[in-house]
């Protein structure tokens, strides 16, 4: 990243080759949308250059790169439409409460089933489960990324994670 900062355009398609696919997955787990997934890679990166002399060296590529991610999330997440954002929670939720769990079940069933409660989540609970337990990020990276105290990361993956136990007690 500090040739990048340079100016360095292999660099630049080095660090884009590492990084690109990791934060398409991020992207896409959070818009559910591949083709907007790969415009904000885009425009994550194009950011990224136009910004490149703001980079500190002594800051850990990655947490930033997601702290860039994080926040172009945020942003799309403010634009986007109150209503249907609420319609699509309320049928999630509906979905989920309407299935019956059965006593055997495979992995792929319990992915799907975890994927619909994590669609229910709050936004910025998705993007902490995404953090953690995707990208496998540390507590103090992932306080970075988000913007709040480390202590604060702690506190609401407990939660999150008791939530999600409870929510998914029918799986067990």
């Amino acid at each position: 990243m500090a040739d990048v900062a340079t100016g360095s355009e292999q660099a630049f398609a080095e660090l884009y080759r590492r990084y690109a696919r990791r934060l398409q997955g991020f992207f896409a787990s959070r818009t559910a949308d591949a083709d907007a997934a790969a415009d904000l890679v885009q425009e994550l990166f194009a950011r990224l250059w136009a910004a490149r002399r703001t980079y500190r060296p002594a800051m850990a590529v990655t947490p930033w790169l997601f702290t860039l991610a994080y926040n172009l999330v945020r942003n799309e997440r403010r634009h986007h439409d109150v209503v249907t954002a609420y319609a699509e929670e309320a049928r999630h939720a509906d979905e989920a409460t309407d299935e019956v769990a059965s006593t055997h079940l495979d992995d792929e069933t319990l992915d799907r089933a975890l994927a619909e409660i994590l669609a229910t989540l709050p936004p910025d609970d998705r993007t902490l489960f995404a953090l953690r337990f995707e990208e496998e990020l540390a507590l103090a990276d992932i306080a970075t990324v988000m913007g709040i105290p480390a202590g604060t990361v702690k506190s609401r993956l407990h939660r999150l994670t008791r939530a999600l136990r409870e929510k998914l007690k029918a799986y067990e």
